[in-house]
């Protein structure tokens, strides 16, 4: 029997990765929207989505990680990107195409799923190591080490704030990357004294 690209991407469970993911991801919003964060398990989570608990952790860590897979995947990049282009550049690459998610969705409706501290603890997660990546890539060109450190953590701010602010707009209605665009331009605004 011939195995078919499909086959090839499909899980042993039957379903696709990515797929599982988005599904997990859209489950727990169902569930955080319906009975708030913490009153929701990964057990309930898994059974929506139609896999096994044990299953979930292929896909995340936690059930607060489920909804930032989509970013994490771009911060993944981002981290080979910043070999080959200049980190505003590669930064810049991140937004490309980014279509609204389940983070999007949470961080619209935060207060509804109970979710304001949870997406700011993994906010300043994700916002650090955009930092700490971009850090190092200017410091390979030369930057002095605060300097690098500093533009780093603008870097990562600008990411965050820029995902928040375009989620909070209505994901879909506007384009993250232009939202990203003129949080980058904001940093070069900004007064210095």
């Amino acid at each position: 029997m011939r195995r078919t690209e499909r086959d090839e991407v499909t899980s042993r469970a039957g379903r696709p990765r990515a797929s599982s993911r988005e599904v997990l991801a859209e489950a727990a919003s169902e569930l955080f929207l319906e009975q708030g964060y913490e009153a929701t398990s990964i057990a309930e989570i898994a059974a929506r989505a139609g896999v096994s608990r044990s299953s979930f952790f292929n896909y995340a860590a936690s059930k607060g990680a489920l909804l930032w897979g989509g970013l994490d995947e771009r911060i993944d990049a981002l981290e080979d990107a910043l070999e080959r282009a200049t980190p505003a550049a590669a930064v810049r690459a991140l937004a490309h195409d980014f279509a609204p998610d389940a983070l999007a969705l949470a961080l619209a409706n935060a207060e509804a799923m109970g979710l304001v501290a949870e997406l700011e603890r993994e906010a300043a997660l994700r916002r650090a190591r955009i930092g700490r990546v971009v850090a190092r890539a200017l410091r390979r060109r030369g930057a002095d080490p605060l300097a690098a450190e500093v533009g780093g953590a603008a870097y990562g701010g600008a990411v965050l704030a820029a995902v928040e602010r375009w989620s909070l707009a209505g994901p879909g209605r506007s384009d993250l990357a232009a939202t990203l665009d003129a949080a980058l331009d904001a940093i070069r605004a900004i007064p210095l004294d």
